[in-house]
């Protein structure tokens, strides 16, 4: 009877605590349920599939650990002024466009996912960009030079992938557009992230006031330190660049730092700032999307996450503008290719099992049946017009020649989808080369002569047998290897370089 009475007592307080359990088991899981329906209802998704036109294909394949591909994310600062209180996103190419691209980086993420390279776009770069940024099929050959960050401006986040794509040559897989309050807002919801200036700082027309050495800033200040322009550094955007490569090494740092984002609370903030102002392409647009991608890249350390800005020099017809350096080419292919950045001395990773090369097919058609174009990307002059003449002595027929602008090694034979067996034919007369199809090309096959590129061989299926002249001229350049300056996400941030 005693245990019974005891029995009888004890059941409804286990029953009570099963019940409360129970009861904070739902709550926690209805909690967690409407803060992940409110953070994906954040998220502002920008289909642009259809306006970009064609695009360079991918250059890398699957890594064969991690079974992942590299992946390159634009990421673009939008400096837009069309934002009420507490309005922070905005979801249309509409409201997009006419808004001024302040920043631009692109992300790589390894296929290992052991490295991530942050490039900066300087804004004011010179570039080709899009004659028309609602025709997506007009070409880069009759593109305008303009101002990089006016493409933004422009036509939105397709006009600057269209831009980058076609003068890197490298395919960007997903994009995010940020906006002003977003990047406060994500400042704050980490609480302060530490700046370092060399001396005091007082600018009334940003409202900067910064002592001397290092300090703590919130949101208003952070957006201050990192788009100021005129009252620290040389005044120069490539100044500022490395003032914001800086501070967002030291964001990095505080972001992964123990603790800070391991509390609930500080989370959420942070990742209801980030989404509230974010666009992104569908590949991206929702909490699970962003969730894979931060999970393939967890095991990054600081160290393994670098900034770099994209080599430039002074723009010769506007000394107060910059244009990319051959020394660029090296960078924007090792990111296309996936390989480690030049001068490292770094090897790159096995993406797979090897496949054997294939089969060299025969060349069906000949020569006199077909039209090409030679074009000098080489830096070397005179180079194209010796080419054209050995193609035109095999039985080519070469529609012209000229100087190119996208300095690149090697030679790239382009060819409309129609013209495959004939590309083949003129790729045979330079061992090497590349083939590359261009949905805008028609009967005329393009041929662009690189540095280090060969020179023309006879084809097998050459009009004539009279052998072809000796040349002193050669595409050679010098092969030093080009080093870049990259700061580690772990570097101090009063190391400013």
């Amino acid at each position: 009877m005693r245990d019974e009475h005891r029995r009888t007592h004890r059941h409804p307080l286990l029953r009570r605590g099963a019940i409360i359990g129970a009861a904070v088991m739902a709550v926690v899981l209805v909690l967690g349920l409407l803060a992940y329906i409110k953070l994906n209802g954040n998220i502002h998704k920008l289909d642009l599939a259809g306006e970009l036109g064609v695009r360079p294909k991918s250059q890398a394949g699957v890594n064969a650990q991690t079974d992942l591909p590299p992946m390159n994310i634009l990421v673009m600062g939008s400096d837009t002024r069309n934002l009420g209180k507490g309005v922070s996103g905005f979801g249309s190419a509409q409201d997009i466009a006419g808004a001024r691209s302040d920043t631009t980086l692109l992300v790589h993420l390894s296929a290992d996912r052991k490295s991530a390279l942050v490039v900066s776009i300087p804004r004011d770069t010179m570039l080709k960009g899009p004659a028309s940024c609602k025709d997506k099929n007009n070409d880069i050959a009759t593109w305008p030079m303009r101002q990089f960050n006016a493409n933004f401006e422009l036509g939105g986040p397709a006009c600057t992938i269209r831009t980058v794509e076609q003068n890197t040559g490298i395919r960007v897989d997903h994009f995010m557009v940020l906006n002003f309050l977003g990047f406060e807002a994500m400042v704050d919801a980490l609480g302060s992230v530490p700046v370092c200036v060399p001396k005091a700082v007082n600018d009334p027309k940003s409202g900067l006031k910064l002592p001397k050495g290092r300090s703590e800033v919130t949101g208003a200040q952070a957006l201050a330190f990192v788009r100021a322009r005129y009252t620290l550094g040389d005044g120069s955007d490539l100044s500022r660049i490395d003032r914001q490569q800086a501070f967002l090494s030291s964001m990095v740092q505080v972001a992964t730092s123990s603790g800070t984002l391991l509390r609930p609370d500080k989370l959420f903030r942070f990742l209801d700032a980030a989404t509230k102002s974010l666009t992104t392409d569908p590949g991206l647009g929702d909490l699970n999307s962003l969730r894979e991608v931060a999970q393939s890249v967890q095991g990054l350390s600081s160290s393994q996450i670098r900034f770099l800005t994209a080599p430039t020099q002074p723009y010769s017809p506007n000394p107060a503008r910059v244009e990319f350096t051959p020394k660029a080419s090296a960078l924007w292919e090792a990111i296309a290719k996936d390989d480690p950045l030049p001068g490292t001395g770094s090897k790159k990773a096995p993406t797979g099992p090897a496949t054997p090369a294939p089969t060299q097919e025969p060349l069906i058609v000949t020569p006199d049946k077909i039209h090409v174009s030679v074009i000098n990307d080489s830096g070397v002059s005179g180079i194209a017009r010796q080419d054209a003449g050995d193609l035109q002595m095999q039985g080519f027929q070469v529609d012209g020649y000229k100087s190119g602008s996208n300095p690149h090694g090697g030679v790239i034979v382009s060819y409309s989808p129609s013209k495959a067996d004939s590309a083949r034919t003129v790729a045979a007369a330079f061992p090497g080369a590349k083939l590359k199809e261009d949905d805008l090309l028609g009967e005329t096959i393009e041929v662009s002569i690189g540095s280090n590129s060969p020179n023309v061989v006879a084809v097998p299926n050459r009009i004539g047998t009279g052998p072809l002249p000796t040349h002193t001229l050669t595409a050679s350049v010098p092969t030093t290897t080009p080093t870049f300056k990259a700061r580690a996400a772990s570097a101090d941030i009063c190391s400013m370089n």
